[in-house]
């Protein structure tokens, strides 16, 4: 039987349930580390943490962050770097990772992971928007996901 799920107002939940989710909150941004000091400060047992937190999602956390990751080989120039990243920020992109390999015959390999729920426009027009800085010589998407 495939799995059904429904969009309910907090004020019907259980405590437990709403502890749950404080317990994650608190997981995923860092301030707690452990389940076990989570689950104290909420004042949850750790059985109802396990018995409903693959169970229970905020709404935010189901539509969470859409990401992709691009590549891109760009010239080693002063600067141009920066240009990609201003570009991608104009169109409110968040950029939430950058690795550059050093450059070789004057081309480095870029990737950026981006945030992409606020953007303005398509990711195909970004690509665009990006190919049209001078020294930008490939621009693509290696992989698009949600991250919930």
């Amino acid at each position: 039987m495939e799995e059904k799920f429904y969009i309910v107002a907090e004020k019907v939940l259980s405590d437990a349930m709403k502890k749950t989710v404080q317990v994650k909150e608190l997981l995923a941004t860092g301030e707690e580390n452990q389940i076990k000091e989570a689950v104290k400060r909420v004042g949850l047992s750790r059985s109802a943490y396990y018995r409903y937190r693959d169970s229970i999602f905020t709404v935010q956390d189901e539509n969470s962050q859409e990401l992709v990751t691009l590549s891109l080989l760009i010239i080693d120039k002063a600067g141009l770097l920066s240009q990609v990243l201003t570009k991608i920020a104009e169109y409110k992109g968040n950029i939430l990772t950058i690795n550059q390999d050093l450059p070789l015959a004057e081309v480095a390999h870029v990737t950026l992971t981006i945030e992409i729920n606020q953007l303005s426009i398509t990711i195909r027009k970004l690509l665009d928007k990006l190919k049209e800085i001078e020294g930008i010589r490939k621009a693509r998407v290696i992989t698009q996901t949600f991250k919930g």
